[in-house]
């Protein structure tokens, strides 16, 4: 793959939160250089980076109920109305991993489906993550089924703050379970780009990463010695 190629799949991710401004506005200057997908960044900083990246092609990713997806639903949907004001084009949701694991399914689709109606009223990506190291693989893939059922545009395995990242057997079961018609994001310790090719084989569409600079410039320097 090209080196614009691989940018193209990466949302450029920082959502420490202990990030000051000066770290997002770096963040959007690498995003804009290198072209990547996207930025990912806490609700607090979506006007900021949506100014600095207006000019450009990068579009702006908020996280929204993260990380734990213990807000309720009124509070996501909410939260997913302001930070499409205030310049998000694509959200990034955290499922209600308790309501899963309880078997309130009623609940679960309810909290996504809120989310997802928003963003599918303002033509913003939505994603769900479903926090795959918390769950079954049953679990994994009621979670995937859901999201699809709603009209969500991805799934998304990860928040990077949990128990663990991407694996390939959940972005390979995550993409057996919601076909070809929805997106498959794969985030949380895709750190190099032997990682990151290994997610596409398994079947991600997308990429959550901090690591993006560094694997671009990988991409670049086996080029150059090839």
């Amino acid at each position: 793959m090209t080196p614009g190629a691989v940018a193209a799949l990466i949302d450029h991710t920082l959502l420490k939160p202990e990030t000051p401004q000066t770290g997002v506005e770096q963040l959007c200057r690498e995003a804009a250089e290198f072209k990547f997908a996207t930025v990912c960044i806490n609700p607090t900083w979506v006007k900021l980076a949506y100014e600095q990246l207006r000019s450009t092609q990068v579009g702006v990713c908020a996280v929204v109920g993260f990380p734990f997806g213990a807000n309720t639903t009124d509070l996501k949907r909410h939260e997913a109305e302001r930070v499409i004001l205030d310049g998000a084009s694509e959200v990034d949701m955290v499922i209600n991993v308790g309501a899963l694991r309880s078997g309130d399914l009623d609940l679960f689709e309810h909290d996504i489906g809120n989310v997802v109606q928003v963003c599918r009223e303002n033509d913003v990506i939505s994603k769900v993550i479903i926090e795959a190291a918390l769950l079954t693989n049953e679990q994994k893939v009621v979670a995937c089924q859901t999201a699809k059922t709603v009209g969500a545009m991805f799934v998304k395995t990860s928040t990077g703050f949990g128990l663990g990242g991407a694996t390939v057997e959940d972005v390979a079961l995550m993409r057996k379970t919601v076909g070809a018609d929805i997106g498959v994001k794969a985030a949380g310790g895709v750190k190099n780009y032997d990682t990151l090719q290994a997610m596409l084989r398994a079947g991600a569409t997308r990429i959550g990463s901090s690591s993006g600079v560094d694997i671009v410039q990988e991409v670049v320097s086996r080029m150059h010695r090839t």
